[in-house]
């Protein structure tokens, strides 16, 4: 690994640079940009030029998405932040617990779709059997149109 020269550590990168290093595109790290995930600075050239923290903002909105956390999660939990700043340890630990909830809710939901798949898909179609326990005289239909019961 080679280690970074210390006239660095004060550079500015280019969108280039955070692309590469961060392993995103460099359409994303724009993206991101306009929603407001991270920011730049323009140089003389009205070019883009991000401070290296950008690396670790970027870290942990790849880890959340990955996850499933939306864009607009991330960016909830992001402005929290004091002044902004990229996030540190212990506020990894702040955030990744506040999604935990989340996620824990959208396990149960895909492990309750999972276990009723086979037999039914929320409006019992594909079991009229078990339809007339679980929606007697089609009651569901008054809730709506589609799957009622995965929702």
């Amino acid at each position: 690994m080679a280690k970074l020269d210390p006239s660095q550590i004060g550079k500015l990168l280019t969108v280039g640079e955070v692309a590469a290093r961060s392993g995103v595109a460099v359409s994303a790290i724009h993206f991101y940009e306009a929603k407001g995930l991270i920011e730049s600075q323009r140089n003389q050239g009205n070019q883009r030029r991000y401070h290296r923290d950008v690396l670790r903002r970027v870290a942990v909105i790849k880890v959340a998405q990955r996850i499933g956390i939306s864009l607009a999660s991330i960016h909830d939990a992001l402005v929290k932040l004091p002044d902004g700043r990229t996030p540190n340890a212990a506020d990894w630990a702040e955030l990744s617990h506040g999604w935990k909830a989340e996620l824990d809710e959208r396990i149960a939901t895909l492990t309750q779709l999972r276990d009723q798949l086979s037999g039914c898909i929320g409006c019992g179609c594909l079991s009229l059997e078990l339809c007339k326990l679980r929606n007697p005289l089609d009651a569901l239909s008054e809730q709506g149109a589609g799957p009622r019961l995965l929702e």
